[in-house]
């Protein structure tokens, strides 16, 4: 069927939708309370078509939001009767199994009226630092991890059901930042829908789903031409997650099928769920194995419908990579960022010069501090934090990134500003990053304290962490050596990383992030590439000497 866009309307119908969905992306980075969101860009902004299927997203989108978005808006939309809606309706919900796997990720979800129906759906989720309940990753059960909202309408006809709100603040600790960002995320769905209609009737469309048949249908077929070109067979890899101490590992077992442009990614055999949080629901698991094959296939093509047509999951019920409801959910990072790793691991074999080693940031270091301030006022805020970047087949690992979240790393000065912490060093680590051909990155050192001042009735201070990487370090490629490991110190001493941790004034932290992996042999790494890593302060003397004398 010919289209009836020709290929420059089409370009530029498709610029104009990315720019809509980025100034989305942009009203939040204004308009949030949180730093998490406003420095961190912990969020997604996304919209879709008539039908739910997702057109384009924000060019800042983290992957395990926007993919779990991808899947979850689409089945939320089909429950919606097109009859009911009604402009300045407003929909909201955490559902970690219809969504982004957790209940600090809080979606809103507002129809796009024109010419009396639902032209698209225009979402945007944020990942809130406060939901309430009890802050840790040792939660048994989801009942435990906060408040559990389900798909409801926040506003009818553009009027506040001011029953929701009040019911969502009366459970959390800090509800004027918990108010003002949902706001922000109403403000962003605002602007979205208030420019998609323009475009409508600029080009006198009724709705998306047209220009959407014809952005789906290109970039499902740019995805599966580059599949194609891969050989054909079943690659292996699977991958072992640390648990609590004296806890087996957890395994998650890829069989990935490449059958032309098809591709099937198999996790059966993967771990059954844990009693912690770590656990993963379908659509993050979703998300991540989304994310690996699109970044390896084509990267360059932005996200939509369209990209995950080829691909294929199974992912067996009961495991850590599709939990049942109502296991613990809130630490699903500490599995799930280890599924992209566990598919390059599994390419590497057909496309070894397009997958990297793994990486210090898998999975991203979350920390969440909370409680109060000397006057009594409640604070609660959360840091995200990066480790080194794996090797890749032609050049060095890079930074400190949060990969393969896509987060930022959070201001020193913001962390101070939220809550009564000082912190005293942030630095670079030498000797962490893996040698190989290509070196992995550093990880990175963050030593901060409880000022002596900060008093309160209670404990100032309670601090909780979602980490990995202490005792299993990441892993280098084709006999590149594994990165250092993470640590989490306190007053000196190996902290809980699972369990609440209580600061008392004086105390001391210490959170060292894992190096990345090497990639290739380490004796071929070039004399000048050593050299330099001794001017720069990546290796000290004496580790650079035992890697001359292994040459």
């Amino acid at each position: 069927m010919k289209s009836r866009f020709d290929p420059i309307t089409l370009e530029i119908l498709w610029r104009r939708l990315i720019s809509i969905v980025d100034e989305s992306d942009a009203a939040v980075a204004r308009t949030a309370f949180s730093s998490l969101l406003r420095d961190a860009h912990d969020y997604t902004c996304m919209f879709t078509d008539s039908r739910g299927r997702e057109l384009a997203q924000g060019t800042l989108a983290t992957p395990g939001q926007s993919g779990a978005m991808a899947l979850g808006i689409r089945k939320l939309v089909e429950v919606l009767a097109p009859g009911s809606l009604a402009p300045g309706d407003v929909f909201i919900t955490n559902d970690p199994w219809a969504l982004a796997g957790h209940l600090n990720d809080v979606c809103v979800l507002s129809p796009v009226l024109h010419r009396g129906r639902a032209a698209a759906f225009t979402a945007c989720i944020l990942h809130h630092s406060d939901i309430g309940g009890r802050v840790a990753s040792d939660n048994r059960e989801v009942f435990e991890e906060g408040l559990f909202i389900p798909l409801v309408k926040l506003y009818a006809g553009g009027a506040l059901n001011q029953g929701v709100l009040d019911m969502i603040l009366a459970n959390v600790r800090t509800p004027e930042q918990v108010s003002g960002d949902i706001r922000s995320q109403i403000a962003a769905n605002h602007v979205c829908a208030e420019k998609i209609v323009r475009m409508l009737e600029q080009y006198d469309l009724p709705d998306l789903d047209e220009l959407g048949d014809e952005i789906i249908r290109r970039s499902e077929a740019s995805v599966r031409a580059s599949i194609a070109r891969v050989p054909a067979g079943v690659y292996r890899a699977e991958g072992l997650i640390e648990q609590k101490e004296g806890e087996p590992e957890v395994r998650i077992q890829c069989a990935l099928t490449i059958e032309g442009s098809d591709i099937t990614v198999d996790l059966s055999g993967s771990s059954p769920q844990v009693d912690w949080g770590g656990n993963v629901v379908y659509n993050f698991t979703y998300a991540y194995v989304h994310m690996a094959v699109k970044s390896v296939f084509d990267p360059e093509i932005p996200n939509n419908h369209g990209i995950a047509a080829p691909i294929r999951l199974i992912a067996p019920e009961g495991t850590v990579v599709n939990c049942r409801f109502p296991a613990a959910v809130a630490a699903r990072m500490q599995i799930g960022h280890f599924i992209t790793e566990v598919i390059y691991r599994a390419l590497a074999a057909a496309l070894p010069e397009r997958v990297v080693a793994a990486g210090g940031g898998t999975p991203a270091t979350m920390q969440m501090f909370y409680g109060r301030r000397g006057d009594g006022r409640p604070f609660h805020t959360v840091l995200i934090r990066g480790g080194g970047l794996g090797a890749g087949a032609t050049r060095d690992g890079e930074g400190s990134f949060i990969f393969p979240a896509n987060g930022a790393n959070t201001p020193i000065e913001i962390l101070e500003s939220d809550a009564p912490l000082i912190v005293e060093r942030r630095e670079l680590i030498a000797d962490s990053g893996g040698p190989g051909k290509q070196r992995g990155a550093l990880g990175r050192r963050e030593v901060f304290r409880v000022p002596d001042d900060a008093c309160a009735p209670r404990p100032p201070v309670s601090m909780a962490l979602q980490s990995g990487r202490f005792r299993l370090p990441p892993e280098g490629l084709f006999d590149g050596k594994p990165g250092a490991r993470a640590q989490f110190l306190v007053n000196g001493k190996p902290g809980d990383p699972y369990g609440l941790t209580h600061l008392k004034p004086g105390d001391v932290v210490v959170m060292d992030s894992a190096g990345g992996g090497g990639y290739g042999d380490p004796r071929q790494r070039d004399r000048a590439a050593l050299e330099r890593d001794i001017a720069e302060g990546k290796v000290s003397s004496e580790a650079a000497r035992r890697e001359y004398a292994s040459k």
